[in-house]
């Protein structure tokens, strides 16, 4: 292991200029070459006078040579979580000038025994040197978090302590962005710290993750929750070879049943990661080992008297105890089992109720694997509205009684333990709960799964069976597409129902997202505004095809197949 503050200096450059930091493909970039771009990056960063530079580059390689010349230069980096143009008009006041991936130079090509060769000057960087991140916050708006590489360079040395064995010199494969925390500590800086490469190259599916190996070898992959318990239903899932040494998760909690799949087939569960931006690292666990959380090494924990959550790690920028929002039990061993946030708490018709409560009681039923709730202003009243992801039985259920007798099942199963003017009013089945590329679930996420979407249409269940998806959708009367078509018998235009098709499986099957063509289309029924439909897709991958067709009550008013392209 090298500080993160020393990458830069001589020394280190002298001892391995052959320690591999990137693979880019089948390109393996060392530490030589690291620093020559390092190097080129800090000229372009002291023609800036300003000192707070946001980052928002996307390759990782790039990001990590930009970041550290941020620091030789003694000026702070700010990494915003997107790069939205809405997002960062936000935060135009928390930085003076900005990096993208269209301002950096172009690499010098050299060869690997120049770039070996090469000594370049040494920069000092300042051990405390600041380094802003940005997350959502609890109300939705930006909220700057402000550490120090002391932080980050401690909580490297405790991965590296905790699974640097286990790691071995595998490559990091991640699909989780580096603006984030999690991406930043186990994608960019842990490997740097402890000569191991990243790779370069953004993998999302086992089929891209296993090209990624072919070049690797040995690897470890580092993904969310959300990506990971879909994998075990895509293909070449559990052919993965060799097989990763270990598969990490961190932005909420792993379903129980997507642990399942990784302890069989590849004999062991994911090391799932639990803390904050806040934080850091916190505790982590292995399903196959249990669900309580072990704290990680250095840390220890405690509960307040309100269950409270409170931490004291080195990760933290001062010695003592930090208290957070999530309520535990602490069990005899000390280890611990979140039971919700201690906020997000309502009062409907004068009685108190926790949304984390609910979730948490909701997520005992076998039809339910994760639930997420959320407030929705009425119009009289607030109400409460579930979106809950099935379970196998779940999915069965909904296709067997339909999503009110589904909804009504719930409700009853909280009814045991809630008043009923607090239970949801509103649901919306979905095969997995809507987290974003960093593995949170966003409250307006989840509240936007009760409004229609871009495309126009509103999904209010989603179910899988095998390589079918099932879907009920209602059609806004309001709908822009029934202008005109036709005047005074509104029908809904067949193309939008084969672009509702193509939008909702390219959302399941990244391969379908590029149509090549459409064939054996027809259309049986009219559909006019307000209908609720039945959707079904069937994906066909080795056809490249996606069959699908739509039902309005016990008709079928509807049908195709989606071709799409062999390199979509």
């Amino acid at each position: 292991m090298i500080a993160l503050h020393d990458l830069l200096t001589v020394s280190a450059e002298v001892a391995a200029p052959t320690t591999p930091v990137c693979r880019d493909g089948a390109v393996l970039l060392d530490r030589a070459a690291f620093r020559a771009r390092v190097a080129a990056l800090i000229a372009l960063v002291q023609t800036r006078a300003a000192s707070r530079c946001a980052l928002c580059i996307d390759d990782p390689f790039d990001f990590a040579c930009a970041l550290f010349a941020v620091f030789a230069c003694g000026k702070e980096p700010i990494i915003p979580a997107n790069a939205t143009p809405g997002y960062l008009a936000d935060l135009a006041g928390a930085y003076d000038f900005m990096l993208t991936d269209a301002d950096l130079p172009p690499c010098v090509a050299t060869t690997p025994e120049h770039e070996s060769a090469a000594i370049h000057p040494a920069y000092p960087i300042d051990p405390h040197a600041p380094l802003t991140l940005y997350t959502s916050g609890s109300s939705g708006t930006p909220k700057p978090i402000r550490k120090t590489l002391a932080q980050f360079n401690a909580e490297v040395h405790t991965l590296e302590t905790q699974w640097g064995a286990l790691i071995g010199a595998a490559t990091m494969l991640a699909s989780v962005p580096h603006h984030h925390i999690y991406g930043l500590l186990f994608r960019v800086l842990w490997p740097l710290a402890a000569g191991r490469a990243f790779d370069r190259a953004l993998g999302m599916e086992p089929l891209q993750l296993q090209a990624c190996i072919e070049h690797c070898g040995a690897t470890a992959i580092v993904s969310t929750p959300a990506q990971l318990s879909r994998w075990p239903a895509m293909p070449g899932f559990a052919a993965l070879s060799p097989a990763p040494c270990a598969f990490f998760s961190s932005g909420g909690p792993l379903a129980a049943d997507a642990a399942q799949h990784y302890a069989a087939s590849y004999g062991a569960a994911p090391l799932e990661i639990y803390g904050s931006t806040e934080t850091g690292g916190i505790a982590w666990r292995r399903q196959d080992h249990g669900d309580a959380w072990q704290p990680v090494a250095g840390a220890q924990v405690r509960r307040d008297d309100d269950g409270a959550l409170c931490v004291r790690s080195p990760h933290l920028d001062h010695d003592g105890w930090h208290r957070t929002g999530d309520r535990i039990a602490v069990d005899a061993d000390g280890r611990f089992r979140l039971q919700g946030r201690l906020d997000r708490v309502l009062k409907l018709d004068g009685k108190r109720v926790s949304l984390p409560e609910l979730e948490a009681r909701l997520a005992l039923h076998p039809h339910v694997a994760q639930a997420a709730l959320v407030p929705l202003e009425g119009a009289s009243r607030e109400r409460v509205g579930a979106v809950v992801a099935l379970t196998e039985a779940g999915s069965a259920a909904l296709l067997e009684t339909g999503r009110v007798a589904l909804a009504k099942l719930l409700r009853r199963h909280l009814a045991d333990y809630f008043d009923a003017v607090v239970l949801p009013r509103h649901w919306r089945f979905r095969a997995s709960l809507p987290f974003d590329a960093r593995g949170k679930l966003p409250a307006s996420a989840v509240a936007a799964a009760f409004a229609p979407r871009a495309e126009g249409v509103e999904v209010l269940a989603e179910a899988r069976a095998g390589d079918t998806l099932h879907y009920e959708l209602r059609v806004p009367p309001t709908l822009v597409h029934f202008a005109g078509h036709f005047p005074g018998l509104p029908i809904l235009p067949g193309v939008v129902q084969v672009d509702w098709a193509a939008r909702l499986a390219a959302g399941h099957w990244p391969r379908a997202r590029v149509v090549a063509s459409v064939e054996r289309l027809k259309f049986m029924a009219p559909v006019t505004p307000g209908a609720v439909l039945k959707l079904t897709l069937t994906h066909d991958a080795a056809r490249r095809r996606v069959q699908f067709a739509y039902w309005l009550d016990a008709r079928e008013c509807a049908s195709g197949v989606l071709v799409h392209r062999e390199d979509a």
